[in-house]
């Protein structure tokens, strides 16, 4: 089920948002935050945002008691590791092109206490970290208590792991033989790790008497998808539905860096098959229902630990996932699959079983979760609290998303249309996301759609301007490439 189709069943609205007692109301003490953070998960994937597939009980039982953001999106990167954009936007508050900017000097900005955990300690909370950073400057000095940081990128990848399956040759890989290493690598698989951590944050901050904010990042659904036995049992191939916008090769991937060289797309064979496909959807599927038993598991220690009734919950990912979708695999692309992230806020305040539709970036979860708990936001924070649009203001919504990769994909999503250009070959393609949510029918060269694009095509050049997008001159109004 699509998520369009799922919010026409649900009927949420703004009235039911109206209804919902007033968001962020004082209270006898501040609420605590639990930030939980996916890797590469394409919110298709995800039950409560319409997903069919993989079973996500758990997170599905949290966006229930909450709030989902139906079109949250991440902004994009400026290399391959569009975590490392992703993250490090998360932790400073800025927009993309800034943010890379402050990559480069992030330990002056952590001096600075211009990142999100700093200043919730600095209001008084005590900070928690566990599992996957990939930021620039060391989580030991970002966090008061740490447990088990992984490192930036993926868990390791053997050989095996590569160019598989191929058709008509025996496939070597086997995602739950812990000898592999990747997830298994120190005799537990990591996304168990982060839950036992949090069990054990958990029972450290019940003897504490400050409110608690703990950001659990797990590494999973990266790639490697390893998981136990029992749940890839659950996900035999030979039952894996094609994606609708299944191809054996995207037209344009050596004109967006996402050809052969590039080592997300070297998971599975060139040109894609739909037996290859429907084995890494398995395995996607299967490490996805994994992580969710093990944010099922960290829900109910919250709620043993006597949390429950005060915690801000969220959960998110750094981006999404092809895995088969457009013939690609990766996530380095302008497509929903990639650029749309899962986004469910639940806890005191927040509307009960609410779907929102309005574009918001994942990040904007930042100044909501500062301006809910009454913390102090600081000077150049650039993305939007979320906390009108949860009273039900429409008002509030933006009017346009911006994305970019590198400098060789650009994207804007305005009035019901996706606008994708790439720059290297001059290509534009333009979708009605309503009329055709699966992006398989460009209208560019429609005549018909001539006025949207390029009303789309200005907008984007006025959004670039705005963000200090390095492929215009930042003189005002240019709009020429450097």
């Amino acid at each position: 089920m699509h998520r369009r189709e799922f919010l026409a069943r649900m009927g949420v609205g703004a009235a039911a948002l109206a209804a919902c007692p007033a968001f962020g109301a004082p209270a006898r003490s501040r609420p605590n935050v639990l930030f939980l953070f996916a890797d590469d998960l394409d919110p298709g994937c995800v039950g409560a945002l319409g997903g069919r597939e993989a079973r996500t009980p758990n997170i599905d039982r949290l966006a229930a008691r909450g709030a989902v953001f139906v079109n949250a999106y991440n902004m994009g990167g400026w290399h391959g590791a569009i975590c490392v954009a992703s993250r490090t936007m998360l932790m400073t508050g800025a927009y993309l092109w800034r943010a890379q900017a402050l990559d480069k000097r992030l330990d002056a900005e952590r001096d600075a206490g211009r990142l999100w955990p700093l200043r919730m300690a600095e209001a008084g909370y005590a900070t928690y970290f566990s599992g996957k950073w990939h930021v620039a400057t060391a989580p030991e000095q970002v966090f008061q208590h740490t447990a088990h940081v992984r490192p930036g990128g993926m868990p390791f990848l053997a050989e095996s792991g590569y160019h598989r399956p191929k058709s008509g040759a025996p496939d070597a890989w086997r995602p739950w033989d812990t000898s592999e290493g990747g997830y298994w690598e120190g005799g537990r698989h990591w996304s168990e790790v982060v839950a036992d951590d949090a069990e054990s944050f958990l029972q450290d901050a019940r003897t504490g008497d400050k409110p608690f904010f703990m950001y659990l990042s797990f590494n999973a659904p990266h790639d490697p998808r390893q998981s136990p036995k029992e749940f890839l049992d659950q996900y035999p191939p030979e039952n894996i539905a094609v994606p609708k916008n299944f191809l054996p090769e995207y037209p344009y991937k050596d004109a967006i860096g996402c050809g052969s060289d590039l080592r997300d797309e070297k998971l599975a064979p060139f040109p894609r098959t739909e037996a290859a496909v429907k084995v890494h959807r398995a395995e996607y599927y299967a490490i996805i229902a994994h992580l969710d038993a093990q944010v099922g598991r960290i829900l109910d220690a919250l709620d043993a630990a006597g949390f429950g009734d005060n915690t801000l919950v969220v959960f998110s990912a750094d981006n999404g996932l092809a895995c088969g979708q457009h013939g690609l695999m990766g996530k380095q692309n302008m497509y929903d699959h990639s650029m749309r992230v899962p986004l469910i806020v639940a806890g005191p305040g927040i509307p009960r079983g609410a779907h929102i539709e309005a574009p918001v970036y994942m990040q904007d979860i930042v100044p909501t979760l500062l301006e809910t708990a009454d913390v102090a936001t600081w000077e150049g924070i650039e993305y939007r609290s979320l906390v009108p649009l949860l009273r039900g203001a429409r008002s509030a919504a933006r009017n346009a998303i911006y994305g970019a990769c590198m400098d060789l994909q650009r994207m804007l999503i305005m009035d019901g249309f996706k606008l994708i250009h790439y720059p290297a070959t001059e290509k534009w393609l333009l979708f009605n996301l309503r009329n055709d949510p699966w992006e398989m029918r460009d209208l560019s060269e429609d005549a018909a759609h001539a006025e949207a694009l390029n009303r789309l095509r200005k907008h984007l050049g006025k959004m670039q301007h705005k963000m200090g997008d390095p492929l215009v001159k930042t003189a005002a109004g240019s709009g020429e490439k450097k």
